[in-house]
């Protein structure tokens, strides 16, 4: 729904009735903000079920489309009302309702007072009158004297723009439906109360199953079965869970009557019945039978013992037995008939009086014209008919010997309504006929907002501002880019967008939107003349752009750049001038070297097409780059297209290098790096040396390092240190034992591998000693001398270290010196980079432009039409 115009504090104009504000900025200084959701906000913080009735009754007195109906008047803001809060809601204007009233009411009480003889306090109390919408009765003492906001608590609510009218503002608190304790959370509104949204525990129908719902909505089924003791207490519902009390049990048995003579098939809920056989067991006085029915219990006495008495009941005998009839007394019967005022004239006789009496008596008719003696049984009629008018005041009564309380008028109203559409429908009355129950729907143009107004009252109605977008779609070419409008009645506003259509030069149309125009909606109007045509709107069809007007530099007829001229784009005229060629060689890698001409596929402005001189033939050897990427230049001269497969043998190795392949250029380059690893591998076993030990890779040839290098599971002899014992290890064992003597084992040579790591026993240590004697006795002199000096000896890698150390010993002095320049140095390397990177961007940018100009050229030279 759009959200209405708001009057003024001081107008009582709805929106729909007031005229427009003559300027922009007049309505938006009565426009205030649409605040009918904030009537919502207390109830939807707890739940949101279906607040449609509420919402209906906030758009109608908003949109100024709530009507008495009992005036047919709108109802403005500033009127003081009625609602009828206990049926329907429908709003009514104070004096409207009062009148209705205080007239229905009176007539309730004339005719009751014209039918019965009651006092006037109980006339008071019969005399109803109802409500004009739902015809729910209020009694004389409801008729409602002030004028209260729609929940009661305010007398007089003042008319407040910012708030809905007739409304206290304040918070409803009405008491919900079915009493449950809470009260309404919505602000002062208008129609019934919604549903209670608190939360509440509550149980299922058959309460086995507890859950947290809302208040309103607190009886629920748990879908599962009832399982409630029946009534005949033996059996359970097996029924889903439902509400009310549970169904009869249909369980079926064998039960016997309440006699107990007779057994059959019955549904529980029947078991309790009666056999159609008399109940023939002895009384207690053991000459008759008892005479009753199937039943329970004891027959009990007979009758027919102790005081008896005639038939008539004047004459009573003791102690005659029960098997003996009781006498006749011979006296007048005299018991009532039937009729109440004559008694039984025969003498006094068993079985029942005679049934019609037959006393000759002075009748009257109902209507009291005609007296007749007539029997006492048959009734007196005649044949006057009743001319009295019945209430409806129109027609006579017409029934026969009418006894004066004559019946409603059966006959339809049948009145033109003051709505002017429609007759009345409701039974034959007096005085005016209520208003036309009937609501008609105004509608916009899209018929998504609309809102109901009493019937009668639909031609003084303008239609609804409608918020949604209109959906008549643009023909121009600006549809997507037009700016949207409201949902309107008529033709749609024109497209005040530039044309912006593109000639076939590229060049665009600066002219207002020439577009075609979609038809116009029909306009507004509730009840269209029956004899009006059927036109058909077409759309208007647009204009054709002008011819192109931009200015424009043209090229010469060999498009070359800085040898045009400046000419309207639509005028179509060409130029040479004396610059070489330069277009693209058939090969697509050169450009002609003649003289500016014009090429074959050029046309004349007449449509005519041109023969131009053909450029030079290309005879260079093709220098394309080859794909895939290979060294081997293309053997064929200059073409266009790609260069033919590389057919040029390579020789590539394998990983291990023991064996060279030959493969083809083209096959090899083409293949992906793994295959190209898989295809080099010469399938034999690698023959790299390990980097630890003397041993070879044993895996098949592959790339990069050989794995697990430190895992060799070769034999190794292991000699000790006078190659006296020797065992054989593996490879790996060897490794280890050198890295945890601290020695790493690539250090070894093929030669010594493994020498030294068994130790030796007693029977190698004299071996060693006499080796160890003869090699001192060998010993120099020169090295006894030399000994002492041993003591002072500096390495020299430790004397460098030293004066390294010294001369990095420098003064704080040379330190600061040393981190200016540092700190100089590194600014002035940020500086000439960002000047670099500013310069080259500004330089990218120049570049990119030109080429682009050099671009747009090109394709100007190739296709003198854009």
């Amino acid at each position: 729904m759009s959200s209405p115009t708001r009057s003024p504090p001081d107008s009582d104009a709805d929106s729909d009735t007031s005229s427009p504000p003559s300027s922009s900025s007049s309505s938006s200084s009565l426009r205030h903000p649409d605040l009918s959701s904030a009537i919502f906000r207390s109830y939807t913080d707890h739940s949101s079920p279906d607040l449609s009735k509420i919402q209906s009754f906030l758009t109608s007195s908003r949109s100024g489309a709530l009507s008495c109906l009992i005036c047919l008047d709108p109802i403005r803001p500033s009127h003081p009302t009625w609602s009828c809060l206990s049926g329907c809601h429908a709003v009514f204007h104070l004096p409207c309702i009062q009148s209705w009233a205080r007239q229905s009411s009176d007539l309730s009480s004339s005719r009751a007072a014209s039918r019965l003889p009651i006092s006037a306090s109980k006339a008071d109390e019969i005399s109803l009158w109802s409500c004009p919408k739902c015809r729910l009765d209020y009694p004389k003492t409801l008729i409602p004297r002030t004028y209260l906001c729609f929940c009661g608590k305010l007398e007089n609510p003042p008319h407040d723009p910012w708030i809905l009218p007739h409304s206290c503002g304040e918070i409803c608190n009405r008491s919900l439906k079915r009493n449950c304790g809470h009260h309404c959370l919505l602000l002062c509104h208008p129609g019934p109360c919604p549903s209670c949204p608190k939360l509440v525990k509550s149980r299922c129908f058959c309460g086995g199953q507890e859950d947290v719902r809302r208040c309103g909505f607190k009886d629920f089924s748990c879908n599962g079965v009832c399982g409630k003791l029946l009534d005949c207490e033996k059996h359970r519902c097996g029924e889903i869970c439902h509400e009310g009390g549970c169904p009869p049990c249909k369980a079926k048995g064998v039960y016997r009557c309440q006699c107990g003579r007779l057994k059959e098939e019955r549904e529980c809920c029947d078991r309790d019945f009666r056999c159609g056989d008399p109940c023939g067991e002895m009384l207690g006085c053991g000459k008759h039978f008892c005479g009753r029915g199937c039943h329970v219990g004891e027959c009990g006495e007979c009758p027919l013992q102790g005081k008896r008495g005639c038939p008539c009941g004047k004459r009573v005998y003791e102690g005659m037995a029960c098997d003996v009839l009781v006498p006749l007394c011979g006296a007048t019967c005299g018991k009532m008939l039937s009729c109440g005022y004559h008694r039984c004239p025969e003498r006094c006789h068993r079985g029942p009086c005679i049934e019609t009496c037959r006393v000759v008596v002075v009748k009257s008719c109902r209507c009291g014209s005609l007296k007749k003696e007539v029997p006492c049984c048959q009734d007196l009629a005649c044949e006057r008919k009743c001319q009295t008018l019945r209430d409806c005041g129109r027609h006579a009564c017409k029934r026969r010997c009418c006894d004066g309380d004559c019946p409603p008028c059966s006959e339809v109203c049948d009145r033109r309504l003051r709505c002017k559409n429609h007759k009345c429908p409701a039974p034959c009355h007096r005085g005016a006929c209520s208003p036309c129950p009937l609501m008609v729907t105004i509608s916009c143009a899209c018929g998504e907002t609309h809102f109901e107004v009493p019937c009668g009252i639909e031609m003084e109605q303008k239609p609804p501002k409608c918020p949604k977008p209109c959906r008549v779609t643009p023909l121009c070419r600006h549809g997507s880019n037009c700016k949207p409008h409201k949902c309107h009645y008529g033709a749609c506003p024109p497209c005040r967008l530039i044309c912006e259509e593109e000639y076939p030069c590229g060049h665009k149309c600066k002219l207002r939107c020439h577009g075609p125009k979609p038809p116009a909606n029909p306009e507004f109007t509730l009840k269209p003349k029956k004899k009006k045509s059927n036109q058909h709107s077409d759309c208007t069809p647009g204009l054709p752009c002008p011819p192109c007007p931009e200015l424009v530099w043209r090229p010469c007829v060999g498009e070359h750049m800085a040898a045009e001229r400046m000419m309207i784009c639509s005028h179509k005229a060409e130029f040479s001038c004396d610059n070489l060629c330069g277009n693209p060689l058939p090969c697509g890698n050169h450009y002609c070297t003649k003289t500016c001409h014009a090429l074959k596929r050029r046309s004349s402005s007449l449509g005519r097409h041109e023969r131009g001189e053909s450029c030079e033939y290309c005879d260079l050897p093709c220098q394309k780059e080859r794909q895939p990427t290979c060294p081997h230049p293309c053997p064929q001269p200059c073409h266009p297209g790609e260069c033919p497969p590389c057919k040029v043998l390579i020789k590539r190795s394998c990983h291990c290098g023991s064996m060279v392949h030959v493969f083809e250029c083209l096959y090899y380059n083409s293949l992906p790096k793994k295959e190209q690893i898989a295809v080099r591998s010469c399938g034999g076993p690698c023959h790299r040396k390990l980097p630890y030990c003397t041993h070879l890779c044993p895996e098949i040839c592959h790339p990069g390092q050989c794995p697990a290098p430190e895992k060799c599971s070769k034999k190794v002899t292991v000699r000790c240190g006078c190659q006296t014992l020797k065992k054989e290890w593996l490879c790996r064992d060897v490794q280890a034992a050198y890295r945890g003597a601290g020695n790493d084992p690539k250090d070894a040579s093929k030669s010594q591998y493994g020498l030294g790591l068994l130790p030796c026993n007693t029977g190698c240590r004299s071996k060693v000693q006499a080796a160890v004697t003869d090699l001192q006795q060998r010993k120099s002199p020169v090295s006894e001398n030399k000994e002492p000096d041993a003591e002072n000896y500096v390495p020299k890698r430790r004397k460098r270290r030293d004066q390294m150390k010294e001369s990095m010993q420098i003064s704080k002095l040379q330190k600061i010196t040393t981190a200016m320049r540092r700190t100089v140095l590194f600014v002035t390397l940020l500086l000439a980079l960002a000047a670099a990177m500013y310069y080259g961007y500004k330089g990218l940018l120049w570049l990119s432009d030109w080429m682009n100009e050099a671009e747009v050229q090109r394709q100007r030279r190739r296709n003198p039409r854009i």
